[in-house]
């Protein structure tokens, strides 16, 4: 199944940085997906190509007309149905939509991969006209509390995290299922040669060609890391009986290391 992606944006140049480069260019090189770009310049009737104007009730800035997006993302819709898409779906990059996260990424490759289309808008300036969301938009996603100079970078960040969990986008399957978050918990540490660097060694374990106590050390950094980084994370997650173990040695650990530095 080809993942089918649109995006809706004043500068299709910019998605260059997902066609044609890394794992999503090897993946799109492969036909595991397909993209199209619209640019709702072109969908103007003014001689100028304008798409914005100023915003009723006066402001700083300006605001992208609801008329040249809502057709830009017709035909967005329409090249994703004539790529064989079932349906699609159009996706606002805002920062008043949910959060991101790994669960949303993988419903939304469930889409994806059951035959949906996904079509991204990306807002300049000050805004869109709310008319062009209520109108054409069925879903705002965020990438966290910060606002960016448009939702380009946005839409590329979700497209590269949709498309390295697509089947056959890395050249290891398993590594999209050990990275951070697959599991309700942050990646642990990783370590390549040299052995030693800049008199950092490399944690033993890792050398002892022991796969259980691999595995182990590992669960246990990535509980460590996530306990002292994103303990939100743990809050939320139901531990089991090796976790609660592994979770109260690391309690007794950071216990020793506080008394040893009074």
């Amino acid at each position: 199944m080809v993942a089918r992606f649109a995006a809706v944006s004043i500068f299709p140049e910019m998605f260059a940085a997902i066609t044609d480069a890394g794992i999503s260019r090897k993946a799109l090189e492969a036909g595991l997906w397909s993209f199209s770009c619209w640019n709702p310049r072109d969908f103007t009737d003014n001689p100028w190509r304008s798409v914005d104007d100023r915003p009723y009730g006066g402001g700083p800035g300006m605001v992208m007309q609801a008329e040249p997006l809502l057709r830009a993302i017709t035909a967005g819709k329409k090249s994703l149905a004539e790529a064989g898409a079932v349906t699609s779906r159009v996706i606002y990059l805002s920062p008043q939509g949910k959060a991101l996260d790994h669960a949303k990424v993988m419903a939304l490759v469930g889409a994806l991969l059951a035959g949906e289309g996904l079509l991204f808008l990306s807002g300049r300036y000050e805004g869109v006209d709310e008319r062009a969301i209520e109108l054409g938009v069925d879903e705002e996603i965020s990438l966290g509390d910060f606002v960016l100079s448009g939702g380009e970078l946005a839409a590329m960040a979700l497209m590269d995290a949709l498309i390295r969990q697509l089947p056959g986008a890395l050249g290891d399957n398993a590594s999209a299922a050990e990275d951070s978050f697959v599991e309700g918990l942050l990646d642990c540490p990783h370590y390549t040669r040299p052995e030693i660097f800049q008199g950092l060694q490399t944690p033993e374990v890792l050398l002892s060609g022991d796969h259980g106590k691999i595995r182990r050390w590992r669960l246990k950094m990535s509980l460590a890391r996530t306990r002292k980084r994103r303990p939100d994370l743990l809050r939320k997650r139901a531990l089991s009986a090796q976790e609660t173990q592994l979770l109260a040695e690391i309690l007794a650990e950071e216990s020793v290391e506080q008394c040893g530095e009074h």
